[in-house]
């Protein structure tokens, strides 16, 4: 069932500058509607120019007057329009002038020019000087808005003397424009200007152009219609005049549009469609790398904005922000331009106009959140909203198609949002509050308990930012109550689902009826009371539930998108009453809720699981009162569904998958196996997701109820008399762990033959791959685990990707795909494999021989309970002898062993004698489950025969060893192909340190023992004491093929990769092992306590430390199962390596790692004098 999470209601932070009211659009003119505190997109104006003033004394009558032009300062324009540039002219005559050059207007309304003209006094007795606003960079039409205009003599521009000084101006709207001249007398001409000398050009389109710009000015200035049609008639015919083609066009087209424009922003005009196609035109006209490419992008945005604000057009504010987008980066710093598009009325408009614009989850609508976000950079005040609302798109995006990746991106998103709100800024209820929801949503999709703690943390905070009053503190309570329900679900808590009631009940008072959120509160409360009914079982919980659902559902709008969840919420809760009341208007009005929230859904919605399941479940309790197969089959149809819907989480669809193996078995459905199958693969694709190994077998351990899965797989198809299917079931399902991460190290010696290209891009990335997932190194920042999750997750899909593309060559059809039987049965090459099927619906034995065929054994008197109690009893027995003296008979662990025989292994000898005909042979044990846990290996009758001789027991008859699954017996075989060198190290840690253990005082005569029997032609090292640290073993590791390691181990069963060799310094742990790839390794002694068990929550995923050294190459590999006393282990070792080593090894012999478990059983034999039983039993060999 769905919670229904409140996201973003009356919870987000409204920005300090922004108005209560709708302020208006920004459009350069002093009129504004609704909006009339608005600044001017104009500035005041000075121009300064520098006349250098140098008479000589005894000049003659002919003078040249040398001017310099050097800045301006409140410079506006008369109309308000944005220019491209201010200029200076200096008409000289009737037919000439001179202009200065066009330069852009800075953000303080100043100009610098620099420039200087010699002009002759005798010219003309006076001249005039004009500050004009040019609206083209490039080639201009007309000369211009004037800004001011001024009429002087010669004798009046001397007189300043030869400093800078100001000319000022006749004011524009209250600001004096003003330049500085500096003026100089010389008596030579310097034409180095003279090119600066225009024509007064007198043509009929700048005549009309200047008029236009003349009227449109009065307009703006007084208001009258007449000078706006003026103006725009002038600007028509100048635009006649200018065809397509025209190279004025563009600024024609600009003109026309920006005069209609100021009038559509009086009401004196009203096409503004007309007026946003011709600056379109003119921005077409004026592409990229032009000019005045920048203001043409401005001008459209203002048309755009205004048709906005007054048909509320959503589209024409997305395109402004596009525009924004491009605009920005062309507008230096410190130019007006910049000023106007970055300010308050600028960009800071359009972003908070698309703050406004609903939640839109297509990638357009994603597209344009992150362009409005680029609009706001870091330090940026609108930073925090921008980035929730992206944060929210993306969410629902993830809502609508379940990809990880938009949940991903949405918490880095809503992390920087909070990050930037810290205590104490306003708002920071919101960001919390929205990234709970987030990071809740994973939780729910991918099971990370982690992210539950956080969600919690994150809501408890947002609760008490919204305290008693606060106008979404129904919200926060009902969102805490949500994640507080999720966590009574995982862990089993009452207080959580107690607190969590309570807080639903008071967020329904803060919603009395005819509120706007009442609905949610209701479906809410429901929901808690339906779980709490789950496990109480008290009616009137359900009862109350479903009123509340009903309430929900009427109070929810036909077309609200969250109404499928409303609907499955009431089915769940009417299938469940069904169950205890029979009442078959239950259960069909169950029926036909889920198939309307279906029919709302679309194919790939993630939420459509959700009505498979509960349609599931009404068909299934259908089918248990009315026992009509039809609805089984229905029920068994939607458990299908359900579980292969590919857009919701893999936590969800495995938890079906697994109920569909109880349904199925249950009532004996032939998609039993098709069920195990799809949890295998499910399973197997969550915790590849998973990046490192201690997060996956997290995963897997939250499984817990499922972890017989394997062994009932197996048993279920030994039923279905399918002995080779149940092979395959039982090996895809355990060891996952192993499994994984062996496919990075998989021999690809035929690829590399026939696609040398490919094979070369596939180990390099498996290399990545590998390293990104073995850090051993807890990632405490959530932010940083995040990013390394997501990375690892865009390098499996890279490596993905090429084993499909390897998977589609002739002859690879099956790479890396969990291994068929005909490939498995090679793990018997050596000898017979005896999987241990451990199923509460059966327990049997299946023997994979040589060749031939399989042979399944039943163990007909032993149970799942009876191997329960057996291993705990076992384990007893085993502590109770460690307290004894070393003759004390073992009577208890005797007995036990004896049962052992009889009831399991003495069935399997029989096969293995009188059916396969096999004796003394190797034969190699598989256990599962509670098997895992049971020393097999030691089954003994302790009993004599008629004739007085010792009955034999299954080490007399047969050399065992143990593999944890058949593939990783296939692996180790391959490898052994290629051959080195031997070197043999030993190590040994005898004083590991204050808190790390007893001293182990017979570990330097242990090494030196094994010094002596190990072959003189393998060469040797040993490092011990201080020497034997850390980095010391692991450099031994990597660099010999043989290893004797002697030390405390320790089996942590809480975390079982952080089991442990200790040494001097830090513990050698299983991950440190399993990092290190060694694949000429060969064999490895763990004289160490509890080598080889694993944990109990996980047996079938068999992590330990003598499987780790496997996994990391050692093909043979001696360890123990429980605690090992170092006085007595010495005689093991003694007897293993002179077995190992027999004199003619010393001639020159190979040492071959094969003959180890040969070597330990001979061991064994030969000590039994010496070594209590329970010290005989610790040691197994696992391997080849």
């Amino acid at each position: 069932m769905e919670i229904h999470v409140q996201r973003d209601l009356n919870l987000r932070p409204q920005s300090p500058t922004q108005p209560n009211s709708i302020c208006s659009p920004h459009i350069s003119t002093p009129i504004f509607p609704s909006h009339s505190s608005r600044l001017p997109l104009y500035p005041s104006s000075i121009l300064i120019i520098l006349l250098h003033r140098n008479i000589m004394p005894g000049s003659s009558e002919s003078q040249y007057i040398r001017l310099e032009v050097i800045s301006g300062k409140n410079l506006q324009v008369p109309s308000w329009r944005i220019p491209a540039g201010i200029y200076v002219s200096i008409n000289v005559d009737s037919r000439r002038r001179w202009k200065s050059a066009i330069s852009v207007l800075s953000s303080d309304e100043s100009v610098a020019w620099g420039d200087t003209v010699t002009l002759s006094s005798n010219t003309s007795p006076a001249l005039s000087i004009e500050i004009r606003a040019s609206y083209e960079l490039g080639r201009m039409l007309g000369g211009g808005e004037v800004i001011g205009k001024l009429q002087m003599s010669w004798h009046e521009l001397l007189d300043h003397g030869d400093h800078p000084f100001d000319l000022s101006f006749p004011a524009v709207r209250g600001v004096q424009p003003s330049i500085t001249l500096k003026v100089a007398v010389v008596h030579a001409w310097d034409d180095q200007n003279g090119t600066l000398f225009d024509s007064l050009v007198d043509c009929e389109i700048a005549r009309d152009t200047d008029a236009g710009y003349v009227r449109l000015a009065t307009y703006v200035r007084r208001k009258r219609v007449s000078h706006l049609n003026g103006a725009v008639e002038h600007f028509q015919l100048v635009l006649n005049q200018c065809p397509v083609g025209h190279p004025d066009r563009a600024t024609a087209l600009t003109n026309l549009a920006w005069a209609c424009l100021q009038g559509y922003a009086r009401n004196d005009l009203q096409d503004i469609d007309t007026i946003t196609s011709l600056f379109r035109d003119a921005l077409a006209l004026r592409p990229q790398h032009h000019p005045d490419h920048p203001l043409s992008l401005f001008n459209l945005t203002e048309a755009l904005i205004w048709r906005h604000f007054r048909k509320s057009t959503a589209a024409d504010i997305c395109e402004v922000a596009q525009l924004y987008h491009e605009l920005l980066p062309l507008c230096p710093e410190g130019t007006y331009l910049r000023s106007i598009a970055a300010g308050e009325n600028g960009v800071e408009y359009v972003i908070t106009r698309c703050h406004k614009l609903p939640k839109d989850a297509s990638d357009e609508g994603i597209h344009l959140r992150r362009v409005v976000l680029e609009l706001c950079p870091v330090g940026h005040r609108f930073r925090p909203r921008t980035l929730d609302q992206l944060a929210q798109a993306v969410e629902a995006r993830f809502d609508q198609h379940g990809s990880i990746d938009d949940l991903d991106t949405s918490i880095q998103l809503g992390r920087e949002a909070v990050s930037l709100c810290p205590e104490g800024h306003a708002g920071r209820e919101a960001y919390l509050n929205n990234l709970a929801y987030s990071v809740a949503s994973r939780f729910r999709h991918q099971g990370n308990t982690n992210d539950l703690d956080e969600a919690i943390s994150l809501l408890e905070e947002t609760l008490h930012l919204c305290s008693v009053g606060h106008e979404s503190r129904d919200c926060s309570l009902d969102n805490l109550g949500g994640v507080l329900v999720d966590r009574f679900n995982k862990r089993g808590d009452i207080d959580d689902m107690t607190r969590a009631i309570s807080l639903y009940r008071e967020a329904l008072t803060l919603c009395p009826p005819g509120h706007l959120r009442r609905d949610t509160a209701l479906n809410n409360l429901a929901i808690a009371l339906q779980h709490r009914y789950d496990r109480s079982q008290v009616s009137e919980d359900l009862n109350e539930a479903i009123d509340w659902y009903r309430q929900s559902l009427r109070l929810n709008r036909l077309d609200d998108p969250d109404r499928h969840n409303h609907l499955h919420n009431l089915s769940s809760a009417l299938c469940s009453r069904f169950t205890e009341t029979r009442q078959n208007e239950d259960v069909e009005e169950a029926i036909a809720l889920c198939q309307e929230s279906l029919a709302a859904l679309s194919s790939l919605h993630p939420n459509r699981y959700f009505s498979y399941r509960w349609l599931q479940e009404a068909y299934l309790s259908h089918y248990q009162i009315l026992l009509d197969s039809a609805d089984l089959s229905l029920a068994v149809e939607n458990f299908r569904f359900a579980s292969r819907h590919s857009t919701q989480g893999f936590p969800e669809r495995i938890i079906c998958a697994s109920n569909w193996t109880v349904v199925a078995e249950q009532h004996g459905h032939g998609s039993a196996l098709e069920a195990y199958s799809t949890f295998f693969e499910l399973l197997d694709a969550h915790l590849a997701t998973r990046f490192s190994a201690t997060s996956r077998r997290e995963a897997a351990a939250a499984f817990h109820y499922a972890r017989t899965l394997p062994a009932d797989s197996a048993s279920c198809a030994i039923r279905c008399d399918n002995l080779p299917h149940a092979v395959e079931l039982v090996e895809q399902g355990r060891g996952h762990q192993w499994s994984l991460a062996s496919r990075l190290r998989t021999p690809v010696e035929a690829l590399e033959s026939a696609h040398p290209a490919l094979a070369h891009n596939y180990l390099e990335l498996s290399k990545i791959v590998s390293s990104a997932a073995q850090s051993s190194a807890p990632i405490t920042d959530r932010a940083a685990a995040d990013r390394a999750a997501t990375e690892y997750r865009r390098l499996t899909r890279q490596w993905e990707a090429v084993v499909a593309e390897i998977r589609d060559l002739r002859g690879f059809s099956r790479f890396l795909l969990p291994l068929l039987y005909a490939n498995l049965q090679a793990a018997a090459r050596q000898g017979p494999v005896i999987i241990l099927i451990a199923s509460k619906y059966s327990c049997s034995a299946i023997i994979v021989p040589t060749s031939g065929d399989l042979h399944n054994v039943p163990l007909p008197s032993v149970t799942l309970a009876d191997l329960t109690n057996l291993k705990d009893r076992v384990a007893r027995a085993i502590r109770h002898a460690s307290t004894l003296g070393p003759k004390v008979p073992r009577n208890d662990l005797i007995v036990l062993l004896r049962t052992v025989w009889d009831e399991i292994m003495l069935p399997i000898v029989n096969v293995l004698r009188d059916t396969l005909k096999l004796k003394y042979c190797r034969i190699w044990l598989c256990p599962t489950a509670a098997f895992t846990s049971i020393p097999l290996h030691a089954a003994h009758p302790f009993r004599t025969n008629p004739d007085g001789s010792r009955e034999q027991c299954l080490e007399d008859l047969y050399i065992c060893s143990y593999t944890p699954t058949l593939s990783a017996l296939v692996r180790s075989r391959q490898t052994m192909k290629k051959r080195v060198t031997p070197s043999f190290t030993t190590i040994g840690q005898g004083q590991p340190g204050a808190g790390k253990g007893k001293a182990l005082l017979a570990i330097d005569s242990e090494l030196e023992l094994v010094h002596k029997l190990v072959p003189v032609t393998a060469r040797h090292t040993s490092i011990s004491g201080d020497a034997a640290t850390r980095a010391g073993a692991l450099e031994a590791l990597q660099q010999n093929t043989w290893v004797h390691l002697a030390c405390h181990g320790k089996q942590d069963s809480e975390q079982p990769y952080n089991s442990h060799f200790v040494m001097r310094d830090e513990n050698l742990t299983l991950l440190d092992i399993m990092e290190r790839d060694i694949p000429h390794a060969e064999f490895a002694f763990l004289s160490a306590c509890h080598t080889a068990v694993g944990d109990e929550e996980t047996p079938d995923e068999v992590i330990h430390l003598a499987a780790g050294l496997q996994f990391s190459g050692f093909k043979s590999v001696i360890g123990t199962l429980w605690q090992v006393d170092d006085s007595v282990a010495q005689h093991v070792v003694k007897a293993f390596y002179e077995n190992m080593f027999p004199e003619n090894l010393k001639d020159g012999g190979v040492m071959d790692c094969t003959k180890a478990a040969w070597a330990l059983n001979r061991a064994t034999h030969a000590v039994k004098t010496k070594v209590p039983l329970e010290q005989r039993m610790v040691f197994v060999h696992i391997g080849v």
